[in-house]
């Protein structure tokens, strides 16, 4: 069996990455890895200089190696030249803005490939349905990656799996053959309104694993705490329509697990510091890489109360991070609500007994 998606895809597509962040470089080394001719965006000239000389981001990523089919320029119009694949790995919030000016400039057949996980403010959007109505393209042109995919982990080359999800099966295969490496195995999904639930989400539930680290509460919480969070996550998903399988697997589950586990998580490593006492204020300023969860968090519940979903540890995050609550009080908050039965909905007497 081979290890390059590239012999499974054809000749090696271009591929343009914006912009060059830790996730986006490190996707563009995985795209170069299966064979693909990769350009990423960087706003820094001075960055994309030292880039293409020495062959790595110093900036987010200076000890991995880039591969010599990645290169980078701070010129959009250069980036997209060509590009069959426009992988867009952005602040979810700052998509709209952006992807507004890049559009015009990319081929009108390429395949827009979603790295974000995150809903839009306001819209209360996903972002692959920004991305289709921004750029005035149908769903079957739309990919959404999603999974347990740290990136230092990646690029250290520590194996991992991910999900492509796509309203098209073949735009999902063509994706999944462009970033199919020896490192990394994807998986294709027709679930796209799953996978982005479950990837933005889980943020907000990292925000929760991150606040009881820093509190100084053990595996028995975290434990309780991921399990009721897939919880909610999944009534939000089912509620919007998505398989309910989808958050038993690598977009859900395997993503909440790394994100609410792993010290490398962005979430969890902002949610520890408000354990810790800090304002989110103060995180903001000490943080220097964006934590999706802090501006997906009121955009999620503000669809779940549009579908009559409630989904309670979100909600104390949120008053955690906008309403002064302590952490230490969310959490007798949720401690001290009427219990009930774990499901709720009973299982019937067929699927007791298949059970």
């Amino acid at each position: 069996m081979t290890t390059n998606g590239a012999e499974h895809d054809g000749p090696p597509r271009v591929a343009a990455v914006l912009t060059a962040g830790s996730w986006g470089t490190v996707f563009g080394k995985v795209l170069a890895d299966a064979g693909r001719r990769v350009t990423l965006l960087t706003r820094d000239g001075a960055l994309a200089e030292r880039i293409n000389k020495e062959h790595h981001n110093p900036r987010y990523l200076p000890a991995v190696r880039l591969p010599d089919l990645v290169r980078a320029t701070c010129e959009p119009a250069e980036a997209l030249a060509g590009a069959g694949l426009v992988v867009l790995a952005v602040p979810s919030q700052a998509l709209r803005a952006a992807l507004a000016a890049w559009a015009p400039l990319v081929e009108p057949t390429a395949v827009y490939v979603s790295l974000m996980k995150g809903v839009e403010n306001g819209s209360c959007q996903r972002m692959s349905e920004v991305i289709s109505e921004v750029a005035g393209v149908g769903p079957e042109r739309v990919a959404v990656v999603s999974g347990p995919n740290l990136a230092a982990e990646i690029a250290a080359g520590e194996p991992a799996a991910t999900v492509v999800a796509s309203a098209s099966p073949a735009t999902a295969a063509a994706v999944q053959a462009a970033c199919w490496t020896s490192y990394l195995r994807p998986y294709t999904n027709a679930d796209v309104v799953g996978c982005e639930l479950g990837g933005a989400a889980k943020n907000v539930i990292a925000l929760a694993a991150g606040m009881l680290e820093g509190l100084g509460f053990g595996a028995n919480t975290l434990a309780s705490l991921m399990t009721r969070g897939l919880a909610e996550v999944a009534r939000l998903g089912t509620a919007l329509g998505a398989d309910p399988m989808t958050f038993a697997g690598l977009a859900g589950l395997g993503d909440l697990v790394a994100t609410c586990a792993s010290p490398l998580s962005r979430n969890r490593a902002f949610g520890e510091k408000l354990g810790q006492g800090m304002t989110m204020e103060a995180v903001l300023d000490e943080q220097r890489q964006v934590a999706e969860g802090v501006r997906s968090c009121r955009p999620l519940l503000a669809l779940a109360d549009r579908l009559g979903v409630h989904m309670p540890i979100s909600r104390q995050v949120e008053r955690v991070l906008y309403e002064g609550l302590s952490p230490l009080e969310a959490v007798k908050d949720l401690m001290s609500r009427e219990p009930g039965a774990e499901y709720r909905e009973p299982m019937v007497p067929e699927a007791r007994a298949a059970g």
